[in-house]
């Protein structure tokens, strides 16, 4: 359990977000780390400007604020042994649920509760490590469409790091008129930029599109051709504030579902994480995905690294929109229903 839940409130050091603002994103889980990356030593993190140590005691995976309580150096500068890390400074060894297990000074002296370091829930899937600053566990991890479904391969890709805000990368990663002017590298047609109309639909946790044009999505290169006149679907599935799932209908009832799960490290700084899951080619090298994967995201990088202003406005007279922005809109009306601020709008 989380010693977080009944805490009120406490901005991180150099917050970059407005109060208000981060208290409300602050409700909802982010990945952190790759699952596979946490092994002995500390892994260090940082969520919504707040700096994290993720590390292994046995079978539990632990997230603590990274801070030693005794006299703060950072927990990921030290080392770890699978059950407990040790601070750097002085030794002190902390293990399952972030309690003080050893004082190297005092070995036979009771270990006082001040020294038990600060923790947040914890919850594994699709490969990621997930935590929520708030500790409100009454909130779900956004779903994934096929992720346990044995007859789909489960790949969690290495993540990417955006000079960018979260919401402008979601926003790109939802756009479907931009794919005939970035994608042009990796799967899309320069001569096919219509975008055919699509009407987004208001969910639980936010909204979703059926998305239906003759934009294939075989890599450029790669044999694979669609029959004569085949309609690719794109069925978007969005969870607020910063998490979406794409899933592409191929033809042979071929299906391919992408996560882009968005972790805001800062306002100006996004991790991005990405699980994938598919139910043909899955005789292919894992690592040739992830390199077509990170080329597709580098190419929508470069874009949301460029944008002005760098946060999203949700003032939808800020700037313009066309038709095919109707997924842009619908994705910045849910930000300003969750009660998102003047962060955003400036």
């Amino acid at each position: 359990m989380s010693e977080t839940l009944d805490r009120p409130i406490q901005l991180p050091r150099q917050c970059s977000f407005d109060a208000a603002d981060w208290a409300i994103l602050s409700r909802f889980w982010y990945p952190v780390a790759l699952c596979r990356d946490i092994g002995t030593a500390p892994v260090a993190a940082t969520l919504l400007d707040e700096t994290l140590v993720v590390y292994r005691s046995g079978d539990e995976i632990v997230i603590a604020q990274d801070l030693c309580p005794h006299r703060g150096v950072p927990l990921s500068m030290g080392s770890g042994d699978g059950e407990t890390i040790a601070c750097a400074y002085h030794g002190f060894r902390f293990g399952e649920a972030g309690r003080c297990v050893r004082v190297p000074a005092h070995p036979s002296s009771a270990i006082p509760n001040k020294l038990h370091l600060k923790t947040y829930p914890v919850k594994q899937l699709y490969g990621l490590v997930w935590t929520c600053l708030a500790g409100d566990t009454s909130q779900d991890v956004p779903d994934m469409p096929h992720w346990n479904d044995p007859s789909y391969q489960q790949i969690t890709c290495p993540w990417i790091d955006i000079a960018g805000f979260a919401g402008r990368q979601v926003e790109g990663f939802l756009d479907v008129a931009h794919f005939a002017f970035v994608h042009t590298d990796t799967f899309a047609d320069p001569e096919n930029p219509v975008v055919p109309s699509y009407v987004p639909k208001r969910t639980e946790t936010g909204f979703e599109v059926e998305y239906r044009s003759s934009v294939g999505n075989y890599p450029i290169g790669v044999d694979g051709r669609a029959p004569e006149g085949f309609e690719w679907l794109r069925h978007f599935r969005t969870s607020l504030p910063f998490t979406a799932t794409l899933e592409i209908h191929f033809p042979e009832d071929g299906r391919l579902v992408i996560m882009n799960a968005a972790s805001p490290v800062s306002a100006r700084k996004t991790r991005m994480f990405a699980p994938i899951c598919r139910n043909f080619d899955t005789d292919i090298p894992v690592e040739a995905v992830y390199e077509f994967n990170r080329l597709v995201f580098e190419e929508d990088r470069l874009l949301v690294e460029a944008q002005k202003p760098e946060c999203l406005p949700l003032d939808p007279t800020f700037e313009a929109h066309i038709m095919a922005d109707r997924s842009s809109i619908a994705y910045r009306k849910g930000l300003r229903d969750l009660g998102l601020s003047r962060f955003f709008i400036s």
